[in-house]
């Protein structure tokens, strides 16, 4: 390959890292080259940090695939084999060359041809030597009237590639000077994470990794960038924490108030002797209220002073990325730029029960069934019942009537997906019943369908809106009802919770009720609902079940779809006959 020599500089054929010839040159996906060993230090440095080009400063999301490129590699030793003949590359000819263009004079900063031509004569490396050793760099403002002699035949060469620079002029005014050797601190030892000067390299420094102060000084800048980034965002992160918890404060006192104004509406409807029990179920919501308001102004107390801690040292990151001393910084940046111990807010929230409407819901069922639920009700609630109460009026039984009749408004006409069906389940001709049976059926297996849990999903789907429908249990001692999200796992083992797409209640060995959580929230009915009633809002999260013959509310889970929902159904096995009868889907009417 022949070049021509008044096309080739110094600067096409130099690493802007290490600023000499390239060895080994590769190029990154942004185009610029570097010499292999250079670019890996560089991203080494960076440690897990994102892989930039120091060039360009593009970052790149995982690290790349770095290859020798071949035919700048085949350029470059050309051009050192056209140097050590005598040929000036800078722009023709060393010996009087043919090239009649005036000299080109060095940049500012620049060291002249002849500089580089003898810093390259004097420092060569072995030609035996095909793996590069550690380096080290003089800093770029040094003059060249401070080149060491040359070293004399038959000495010793360092095994390292190493610029030493001597003499008194080899610091520039601004560089502080080394307190041992006076002389200017412009070379970063990366092995002792110290500044020194050249002297120092030469002596208890020998064979450790030094760069130019300037160069690690640029390299830790760019990590300070993406140091103040990952502070912004955990800043960005715990203020959304705090408008999340003051939501859910507000959320809660809301419910507190509705809580309070139920339980108010139904005790003015009760004598004067229910007054001592009105006033400690009061005080039962205004004690949870105040435990979430505590609760809640601690977390906000904690988010508040995480986030002066953060944002102070975002201020401090500040000041020192506007610092121009290399040394203050690389002295004061480990200290400053270690990540802070702070908590993980991710799981933080604001609970209350009431939330749940424990406390409404058991002032109403005992409306309804007065007589036998007033006996109870210290037990449920931790107040004394008072005696010589007398029944409700009717009135008081049929101020539910409104609730049951919103939700009953919202009905949807739901069927069964015989394409998600168990095996052994059998589905009426009108798709409103399943029961299991013992055997399996002659259907085709598919994605859809469930192969080991007796279940089966209902039609339509929801994304958006509030809809309800009921389900006969009957007599059965075993069931599931509730909905499940489309994207669960229907094959094998299924785990059944909130987290994993499936919200429903179930009954087990004939009493017992819950809600399936991790683990399951126990229920304390004290009647079998023979009728469940199914509400769910999309938009709230919410799925509530209803009793629709006794007109109560069971239980309200509130949650975030993110999937569309499916109605959802487990006859359970039929256990030798005990548990045979089908769940039915009724059609909703009404009331007068």
């Amino acid at each position: 390959m022949s070049l021509s020599t008044s096309l080739l500089s110094e600067d096409q054929f130099t690493c802007s890292i290490c600023l000499d010839v390239f060895n080994n040159p590769v190029s990154t996906p942004c185009g610029h080259s570097f010499c292999q060993v250079c670019i890996c230090s560089y991203w080494d440095s960076n440690g897990n940090k994102a892989c930039q080009c120091p060039l360009c400063k593009e970052s790149f999301r995982k690290r790349p695939e770095l290859h020798i490129n071949r035919t700048l590699k085949e350029i470059t030793e050309q051009f050192q084999r056209m140097a050590e003949a005598g040929l000036d590359v800078g722009g023709g000819l060393g010996g009087g060359g043919s090239d009649l263009r005036p000299p080109v004079p060095p940049r500012p900063g620049e060291m002249p041809v002849s500089v580089i031509a003898e810093m390259k004569n004097r420092f060569q490396r072995p030609a035996t030597s095909r793996t590069p050793p550690p380096v080290s760099y003089p800093h770029p403002s040094t003059p060249q009237h401070t080149l060491p002699p040359p070293t004399s035949p038959g000495v010793a060469q360092p095994s390292q590639r190493r610029f030493t620079l001597s003499g008194p002029a080899d610091s520039t005014p601004d560089v502080p000077l080394c307190p041992a050797h006076l002389r200017g601190l412009d070379l970063f030892c990366r092995t002792d994470q110290t500044c020194v000067c050249a002297t120092c390299v030469e002596t208890e420094h020998q064979s450790h990794m030094i760069l130019p102060a300037k160069r690690e000084w640029q390299i830790k800048k760019s990590q300070l960038g993406i140091t103040e980034v990952e502070l912004r965002d955990l800043i960005t992160e715990r203020e959304r924490k705090v408008e999340e918890i003051k939501t859910c404060l507000q959320d809660i006192q809301v419910c507190a108030e509705r809580e309070t104004q139920g339980t108010v509406h139904v005790f003015t409807s009760l004598v004067a002797s229910v007054q001592r029990c009105q006033a400690e179920l009061l005080q039962l919501v205004e004690t949870a209220r105040r435990a979430a308001h505590h609760h809640g102004q601690a977390l906000l107390r904690e988010l508040e002073q995480d986030i002066s801690e953060l944002k102070k040292k975002s201020s401090a990151l500040t000041q020192l990325g506007q610092t121009d001393d290399c040394v203050l910084f690389l002295r004061t940046f480990p200290t400053i730029a270690n990540p802070l111990q702070t908590r993980d807010w991710s799981d933080a929230n604001v609970t209350s029960e009431l939330s749940s409407g424990l406390v409404l819901r058991t002032v109403n069922q005992m409306v309804e069934r007065f007589q036998e639920e007033l006996r109870r009700l210290p037990e449920i609630c931790g107040s004394v019942a008072p005696a010589g109460l007398q029944p409700p009026t009717d009135q008081a039984v049929s101020r539910h009537n409104p609730k049951v009749r919103k939700v009953q408004e919202y009905a949807a006409d739901v069927t069964l997906d015989l394409a998600t069906a168990h095996p052994r389940l059998l589905i009426s001709e009108d798709r409103k019943q399943v029961r299991c049976s013992d055997q399996y059926q002659p259907v085709q297996d598919g994605p859809q369908r469930f192969n080991r849990v007796v279940c089966v999903l209902g039609q339509p789907g929801f994304s958006s809106g509030r809809h309800y429908w009921e389900v006969e249990v009957g007599g059965k001692t075993d069931w599931d009802v509730g909905v499940a999200s489309s994207s669960i796992n229907r094959k094998g083992k299924i785990t059944v919770s909130p987290a994993h797409g499936y919200w429903f209640l179930s009954l087990r060995d004939r009493t017992d009720y819950a809600f399936r959580t991790e683990p399951s929230t126990a229920l304390g009915l004290t009647t079998r609902p023979g009728r469940l009633g199914v509400f769910v809002d999309y938009e709230k999260g919410q799925v509530s079940f209803y009793d629709v013959e006794a007109k109560l509310l069971i239980y309200t889970y509130t949650d975030r779809f993110s999937d569309t929902i499916h109605p959802f159904f487990s006859p359970c096995t039929n256990k030798s006959g005990c548990n045979e009868a089908p769940l039915v889907i009724c059609p909703v009417s009404l009331p007068d």
